[in-house]
């Protein structure tokens, strides 16, 4: 699709902090974190809604793996999932790591967004990305 923000990201037209990347799937941290280390799995090519996605499995295998490396990077006690796909049109997991008092009671709060240096975050990013390659 054109105009779309994760199209571009995908295309390396607009940057982004890589965690993961097969041939099918590209996943990298939120630029408006909810927590350190959340980041998104997206599809190469373009589909509007998660369900849409032919390797369906395959991309919630992505996201396991994603998670399991985040929660082992940034030591969270758990990791959330999250697809609601109406912020951008194009298919997204939010993988988001779970801390205690990290401001999201009774669920996840999108308005809870995390300040993090562009240091950390590329921190992060590399951290996660090279634990994937383990899993």
């Amino acid at each position: 699709m054109k105009n779309c923000v994760f199209c571009k990201i995908v295309k390396g037209e607009l940057p982004s902090y890589k965690v993961y990347e097969v041939e099918n799937f590209f996943g990298f941290l939120d630029h408006n974190p909810l927590n350190p280390g959340n980041s998104l799995l997206i599809p190469k090519k373009h589909y509007r809604w998660v369900y849409d996605i032919p390797e369906f499995g395959e991309y919630w295998e992505a996201a396991r793996k994603i998670a399991l490396a985040t929660q082992k990077i940034v030591k969270s006690h758990s990791i959330n999932f999250l697809t609601l796909g109406y912020e951008v049109s194009h298919a997204h997991i939010r993988i988001i790591p779970r801390f205690d008092d990290d401001g999201h009671t009774d669920g996840i709060r999108l308005s809870a967004v995390k300040k993090i240096a562009k240091e950390k975050m590329q921190e992060i990013a590399k951290k996660i990305y090279k634990e994937t390659e383990k899993i």
